[in-house]
């Protein structure tokens, strides 16, 4: 049988959020983001996110690393052969470029994992940057998607 143990004071706890708690939202076409994590001052962002098959995220250079666990579905880097199925993890380490890609021959949609450091440089045609997502930027982007979907202010941790 299982005991329950209080918290001990002067020690932090823990914290938790359920699924439900923090709504998913749009963030391109074929594409929706929940973020359960945001500390601007430390630079980190962890997201779950969801893609529809066919979908391409813009290239872009990481400025710290990334962790990505895929939990259903397949994605990968058009510039590298691996591909990500169900169970995959993935380290990308800073200064990482990259275009993230859902093959078009997905039967279901891919649902994945990431924390990311620094911030996501998100690069045209050129290769020159066009706009930057950091722990800030998608904090914003998410509270702003949230509101336009009818949503409260989510309780996102860090935030």
């Amino acid at each position: 049988m299982a005991t329950a143990f209080a918290p001990i004071p002067g020690i932090p706890t823990a914290l938790h959020r359920a699924e439900k708690d923090l709504p998913f939202v749009d963030y391109q076409e074929g594409v929706v983001f929940q973020l359960l994590h945001a500390d601007v001052e430390a630079g980190l962002w962890v997201i779950r996110v969801r893609f529809q098959p066919g979908v391409t995220i813009q290239r872009h250079k990481h400025t710290g690393e990334v962790f990505a666990f895929t939990l259903k579905g397949s994605w990968k880097y058009l510039e590298y052969p691996e591909v990500n199925i169900a169970g995959s993890y993935l380290f990308e380490p800073a200064g990482s470029i990259h275009t993230l890609h859902v093959p078009d021959t997905n039967t279901e949609v891919t649902d994945a994992w990431f924390a990311i450091r620094g911030a996501n440089l998100n690069l045209d045609e050129a290769g020159n940057v066009e706009s930057v997502f950091d722990a800030g930027a998608v904090l914003d982007i998410y509270r702003a998607q949230c509101e336009k979907s009818g949503h409260m202010q989510p309780d996102v941790i860090g935030a």
